[in-house]
């Protein structure tokens, strides 16, 4: 199901303080400064209508950028969660997502300020580890919805791996699914 991930934010924080940064760049990740019952703080967010949520390269180094902007303030990042994880491929890996996401590591582990993580969906492998600072440990607080799912990949993913042979060896494509 789609829900606007920007709608979300704006219900949780007060009202008119949310100041979206760089919307049009790397749209798979929403970076925003807001207030929430007055305390000052940013907020990165996965941008489900974008990839899924997933991280790519642009959106590695918006978030490390971001996270770095407010722990130069002194302020509190809130993480909103809904990554299927890191995108993966040939193309992706031209873009250097390895070394993008890194950047988002090593700018999360480094963090002064606190953390707070809340799951509204998916919280998967290593990119649900790359929004929360490096870590699922990290953060001061880390909550989900009701709805939220964690695995260390997408059932698809899993099964594709698990069972490899013996997907192969059905020829029906409609059962094989």
């Amino acid at each position: 199901k789609m829900y606007d991930m920007r709608q979300l934010i704006r219900t949780l924080c007060d009202e008119g303080s949310v100041l979206e940064l760089r919307e049009q760049f790397a749209v798979g990740i929403i970076t925003a400064l807001c207030r929430i019952e007055g305390v000052p703080m940013g907020i990165i967010a996965n941008n489900p209508s974008h990839l899924a949520g997933a991280i790519d390269s642009p959106g590695a180094d918006k978030a490390a950028r971001f996270i770095q902007l407010c722990d130069a303030f002194d302020l509190p990042v809130l993480s909103l969660m809904d990554c299927p994880g890191m995108m993966v491929g040939p193309e992706v890996e031209q873009t250097a997502l390895v070394r993008h996401c890194a950047r988002l590591f090593n700018m999360g582990s480094n963090l002064e300020v606190p953390m707070f993580g809340l799951v509204i969906r998916k919280a998967y492998g290593l990119g649900v580890q790359a929004m929360c600072g490096g870590s699922s440990l990290f953060p001061a607080a880390i909550v989900s919805w009701p709805t939220g799912e964690f695995a260390g990949m997408n059932i698809d993913g899993a099964m594709k791996l698990a069972f490899r042979r013996e997907m192969e060896a059905i020829s029906d494509a409609e059962e094989r699914r």
